[in-house]
């Protein structure tokens, strides 16, 4: 994916809850609030999501590009 297509996908995903996987494994959850170029990503409500499925609140949340592995958008 290119990084014009990737800013494109997080423009029409503020303000809605992405999935966002990190390295060393953890999983969050929250509603995009903004971002840079150099893809750190601001998150309101986020969420850590356990393999067993219960969620930790983590409040709101700046998470640094280079940790991010995969971000998946909203459905639809």
């Amino acid at each position: 994916m290119s990084a014009d297509m990737a800013i494109r996908v997080l423009e029409t995903s503020l303000g809605k809850v992405v999935l966002i996987k990190l390295k060393g494994g953890k999983v969050i959850r929250g509603s995009l609030q903004g971002f840079d170029q150099h893809m750190n990503l601001s998150l309101e409500r986020a969420e850590e999501v356990s393999a067993d499925g219960k969620p930790t609140s983590l409040g709101t949340l700046i998470v640094r590009g280079d940790n991010i592995i995969m971000i998946s958008p909203p459905p639809g």
